[in-house]
C-alpha cells in the first residue's frame, strides 16, 4: 500500500508522461513540421477549461517484436470530452510523436468509447487525424481496431454530427473513417490523404508520384471531393468546425441553434433592405450570361451566415448552411458561374450527399435553380450519369424535412423534376418574373418542332426567328407552371427573403410518414 505522498507523486509522474507523449524531442519535431500537438489541437478547439481527459493512462498490450519494453502513457491518442461555445462535444486527437501515431488495438478502444459515448449523450464527436496508418506490430489485432471504428462510424452517421479533421498523414485503411464521417476539413501543405503511398505505387506500377499528387488537400478539396474545406493553418481549421457547428444541431432529436432575426437589428436591418434591392440586378437579362449564385444567396439570407461546402468540388453546384430569421438552413444552388449550372456526375454526388445529411438532421432545404439540364457527352454517359444523377433525385425524393424552391432563371428538362420540384415533394416552389421552365431552350425546341417548316421557308432564318419568339412568348416563363399549381407563386426577387421566411414558419410542424420498410435502396 503506498503512503499518500507516494500515491500523489505516482499520479503527477503518470501525467507528466501523458502530456510528454512520445518524448520532448518528437513533440519538438511535430513543431518543426509546422503541426501542433496532439494535446495543442484540443485544446485550441474546445472552449478554454472545459476538456476532461479519459483513459489517460492506458498503454499498448502488444509483447511481441520489442514493444514491451516501448509503453507510451496513452498510447498514441488523447480522448475525452469538453465544450464548444458552450455546448457538449467528444473528441480523439492522434498523437504522431507515439510511434507515429499508428494504430493500435488499445488505441482504437479509447476511440470507440467517446465515439459510444457521444452516441449515448447525443453530442457530436471530433477526430483529429494525424497518423500513418495501422501499427504493423500489432498484425490483425490493429486491422480490427480499424473495422471497429467503422462500424461506429456507420452506426453513428445520422444519429450525431460526425467531423474529421486530417492534421498530417491519413493512410491505408485509416481514411475510411473520415470518408464515412459527415464532413472532412484539411490543412495545406501538412494534411494529406491517400491509401497506397508513392512507394508501393512506384513499384507497382512504376509511376513516379509526390504525397501532395496522392492526396494533399487541394486534391481532394478540388478533384476527388473527399474533403469538404482546406485551411492555411490548423487554428483557421479550427475556426471553421466552430462556424460549421454552429449551424448543426448536437444529434438527430434535437434542433440546430436558433439566433436573432436580424430584422431586428437597426444596422442588420438596413443591410437587408439594401441587398433586397440588389438581388434582383444580378441574374443579367440575357439568359445566356453566367452570374454567381452565390451573390445571390448571400443577397437573401442572414449577412454574414452562409458558410459554403465542397466549394472547390463541383462548383457548378454550391452547397452550404445559412441563417434565415437566425434560423439554420441548408442551401443548394446551381451555380451559373461554373460550366452554366449544369447537373453532371460530380455535383449530382455532391448535391446528393448534402441533402441527405440535411434530412438526417432536421435541418430545411432551400434550393435555388439555374439549370439547363444534365451535361451532355459520352465522357458523362460512360461514367454513369444515369446512376449518379439518380441519386440526386433520389435524395430529394426522400428528405422530409422542409423543402423550398426558388427558380431564378432556367429550369430545363429532367433537371426541373431532380432540381426539388413539386413533383417530388417540395413544400414551397417560387419562380422569379424572367424564369424559363421547358423541356429544353427555345432555339433548341423549336428545331425540333418546326424542321419541316423552317426548312421550306422561303427565308429560313427569318422563320426560325420567328417561330422562336413565339415559343419564347408562350413557355419561356413561369406562368404554364403556376396555372399547373406546380409554381406556388411567381415573385419579385426582392421579395425572396420574406416568401422563405414565410414558408419555413407554415413548415415547422410539418409531419411525413413514408411506408413502413427497412431502407430504401438508393442507386450508389
Amino acid at each position: 500500500m503506498f503512503d499518500n505522498e507516494t500515491a500523489i507523486s505516482r499520479l503527477l509522474e503518470l501525467r507528466q508522461k501523458a502530456l510528454d507523449g512520445g518524448g520532448k524531442d518528437k513533440l519538438e519535431q511535430q513543431h518543426k513540421r509546422g503541426k501542433l500537438t496532439a494535446r495543442e489541437r484540443i485544446h485550441l478547439l474546445l472552449d478554454s477549461g472545459t476538456f476532461v481527459e479519459l483513459d489517460a493512462f492506458v498503454t499498448h498490450e502488444c509483447t511481441d517484436f520489442g514493444m514491451a519494453d516501448k509503453k507510451f502513457v496513452g498510447d498514441g491518442v488523447v480522448t475525452g470530452f469538453g465544450e464548444i461555445d458552450g455546448r457538449l462535444v467528444y473528441v480523439f486527437s492522434q498523437d504522431f510523436t507515439v510511434f507515429g501515431g499508428s494504430l493500435s488495438l488499445t488505441m482504437a478502444k479509447k476511440i470507440c468509447k467517446v465515439m459510444d459515448l457521444a452516441v449515448k449523450n447525443g453530442a457530436p464527436v471530433i477526430g483529429i487525424n494525424d497518423s500513418g496508418g495501422a501499427r504493423i506490430q500489432e498484425g490483425v489485432a490493429s486491422l480490427g481496431g480499424y473495422a471497429d471504428i467503422f462500424y461506429r462510424n456507420v452506426q453513428s452517421s445520422g444519429v450525431i454530427p460526425q467531423i474529421s479533421l486530417i492534421c498530417g498523414p491519413c493512410a491505408g485503411g485509416a481514411v475510411y473513417s473520415p470518408a464515412m464521417t459527415d464532413f472532412t476539413f484539411m490543412v495545406d501543405d501538412t494534411s494529406h490523404m491517400f491509401i497506397t503511398g508513392p512507394d508501393v505505387i512506384k513499384a507497382v506500377t512504376g509511376e513516379e508520384v509526390t504525397f501532395d499528387d496522392l492526396g494533399g488537400s487541394h486534391t481532394h478539396t478540388a478533384t476527388s471531393g473527399v474533403a469538404d474545406n482546406r485551411f492555411a493553418s490548423e487554428q483557421e481549421m479550427f475556426l471553421g468546425v466552430k462556424q460549421l457547428l454552429s449551424y448543426l444541431p448536437s444529434n438527430n432529436l434535437d434542433d440546430a441553434t436558433r439566433l436573432p432575426a436580424p430584422e431586428t437589428d437597426t444596422q442588420l436591418a438596413s443591410e437587408l433592405e439594401a441587398a433586397k434591392q440588389k438581388v434582383g440586378k444580378i441574374v443579367p437579362a440575357n439568359p445566356n450570361l453566367p452570374y454567381d449564385m452565390g451573390e445571390v444567396i448571400r443577397s437573401v439570407v442572414d449577412p454574414g451566415s452562409f458558410f459554403e461546402t465542397k466549394p472547390e468540388f463541383a462548383p457548378h453546384i454550391i452547397t452550404g448552411f445559412a441563417r434565415l430569421a437566425g434560423q439554420s438552413v441548408g442551401i443548394v444552388a446551381n451555380n451559373p458561374n461554373h460550366l452554366a449550372g449544369v447537373l453532371d456526375i460530380n455535383s449530382s454526388v455532391k448535391a446528393a450527399r448534402f441533402v441527405r445529411f440535411c434530412d438526417a438532421f432536421n435541418i430545411p432545404l432551400i434550393t435555388f435553380v439555374d439549370v439547363p439540364g444534365f451535361l451532355p457527352g459520352t465522357a458523362q454517359e460512360k461514367g454513369g450519369i444515369i446512376r449518379h444523377g439518380a441519386k440526386l433525385l433520389y435524395a430529394y425524393c426522400e428528405a422530409t424535412v422542409p423543402k423550398l424552391t426558388v427558380i431564378t432563371r432556367k429550369a430545363y428538362g429532367g433537371a426541373y423534376d431532380v432540381m426539388n420540384s413539386k413533383h417530388i415533394g417540395a413544400d414551397m416552389n417560387l419562380a422569379w418574373p424572367n424564369a424559363e421552365i421547358a423541356v429544353m431552350g427555345a432555339a433548341g425546341a423549336c428545331n425540333i418542332i418546326f424542321r419541316g417548316d423552317i426548312a421550306a421557308a422561303k427565308d429560313p432564318e427569318a422563320r426560325r426567328k420567328e417561330v422562336i419568339a413565339e415559343y419564347s412568348d408562350k413557355f419561356a416563363n413561369p406562368y404554364i407552371a403556376a396555372q399547373k399549381g406546380y409554381i406556388d407563386a411567381v415573385i419579385l426577387p426582392e421579395e425572396t427573403r420574406e416568401y422563405l421566411i414565410k414558408g419555413l414558419r407554415a413548415t415547422s410542424t410539418k409531419r411525413e410518414d413514408g411506408p413502413k420498410r427497412k431502407h430504401g435502396n438508393i442507386p450508389l
